[in-house]
């Protein structure tokens, strides 16, 4: 059976960030059909700039450009800070999207995100969902996974509150359902789902 390979970014470069352990609670969760990837070089990029944007970019640049471009979705988990998206993650999107070949542009793109605190990234999500808009991506709309309080209902990589456990799961069957629009051999449990979109297509 095919498996949809999926890079997971956390917007947090903390040894021990909530986000990160969240991006490795969804693999706990993944519901079948996922291969889910936690790319860990954010930190070891280069802030932007258009001097450096050559046809040899930085090392960590085209390594980051190169997973994204042979991932079929992306899973991001975001922290918030100042109300928005944390700068390295926005440094980040900046290098994957002015690649040449436009690599988010159309690419299944799901967001969550997890916060001590009682707002738990909603500012950072309506932010991130805004640039990925910017540059085309396909970004999932529901559910909204927003682990706030964090810091009891994620232990570790186990999501201990059960609904949003269950939040993270949907998340990752849409992400498969809209990454398997676009692919012809996409994973057979997802499969009925792209069949049932087409067919209610007018």
């Amino acid at each position: 059976m095919n498996e949809l390979n999926v890079l997971a970014l956390s917007g947090s470069l903390r040894a021990g960030s909530f986000n990160t352990a969240l991006l490795c609670a969804a693999r706990k969760l993944n519901p079948g059909g996922l291969v889910i990837d936690i790319h860990q070089g954010l930190g070891r990029l280069p802030l932007y700039g258009q001097d450096l944007d050559t046809a040899t970019p930085p090392a960590p640049v085209a390594a980051l450009r190169a997973r994204v471009g042979a991932a079929d979705a992306l899973l991001i988990a975001t922290p918030e800070h100042n109300a928005s998206v944390p700068a390295a993650l926005k440094n980040a999107i900046d290098w994957i999207s002015t690649a040449p070949d436009r690599l988010l542009h159309g690419k299944p793109v799901a967001i969550m995100g997890a916060s001590p605190g009682p707002f738990g990234s909603v500012r950072a999500q309506l932010a991130l969902r805004q640039i990925l808009a910017a540059v085309g991506a396909e970004t999932v709309v529901k559910p909204e996974v927003v682990v706030f309080g964090c810091d009891a209902r994620l232990i570790g990589d186990v999501v201990t509150d059960p609904h949003s456990a269950e939040l993270l799961r949907e998340l990752l069957d849409a992400l498969a359902r809209k990454a398997c629009r676009t692919l012809v051999n996409c994973p057979e449990q997802h499969r009925h789902h792209v069949v049932s979109l087409r067919e209610e297509r007018p």
